[in-house]
């Protein structure tokens, strides 16, 4: 673990042969077949700009955690890769939501997307991923609440947030989970990262 997480390629070889591959370096890497937070954050802050990158780290490993048990599995862990990588708009987009709904709650509010934003314009700035944003992650929020909740009710449903992102570049772009900000890549013949 410590660099970037890689997905077995679908053309060229087996896919069933990758993906065992794959699993094998995980279980490497992973001796018990689980992720903890604290191993999560560890090696994706090492991956990326150190500690400016622990609060977004939570977060992705809890969207990661679709059980909620405290860890990833290499289940949950290849799913959600393969779909950050190759998923329809509109999945990676129900991801995105997931991470930006921290409550768990079927809505995102203000509060929610405004914690999220300071960990991702954090950890960007930290690593220079993006170009430096003219508007702060105050501005980005009330931009996006201003687009995005049409029925003014202080929260973005999924329709909301799906509708709105689809339908807007700038949203869209600031709302997807960009998996170049979180080191995901294809695989070489190399090892498994996080």
């Amino acid at each position: 673990m410590g660099q970037a997480a890689t997905l077995p390629c679908r053309s060229g070889g087996t896919y069933v042969t990758e993906l065992y591959e794959w699993f094998r370096k995980f279980l490497n890497d992973c001796p018990s077949g689980l992720i903890t937070l604290h191993e999560f954050r560890r090696h994706f802050c090492d991956g990326t700009v150190g500690i400016e990158s622990a609060e977004y780290a939570e977060q992705i490993f809890r969207t990661l955690d679709n059980n909620e048990d405290g860890f990833v599995d290499f289940r949950e862990y290849v799913m959600a890769i393969s779909m950050l990588l190759e998923g329809s708009s509109v999945e990676k987009l129900r991801w995105s939501f997931k991470l930006y709904d921290k409550d768990k709650d079927g809505a995102i509010t203000r509060s929610e997307m405004l914690d999220i934003m300071q960990a991702v314009y954090k950890m960007s700035v930290a690593a220079s991923l993006t170009e430096p944003n003219p508007l702060t992650a105050e501005e980005c929020t009330n931009r996006i609440f201003t687009q995005l909740d049409k029925d003014n009710n202080a929260i973005i449903s999924l329709e909301e947030f799906i509708e709105g992102a689809l339908d807007d570049e700038w949203i869209r772009e600031m709302l997807a989970c960009d998996p170049n900000t979180v080191k995901l890549e294809r695989p070489l013949k190399g090892s498994f990262k996080i």
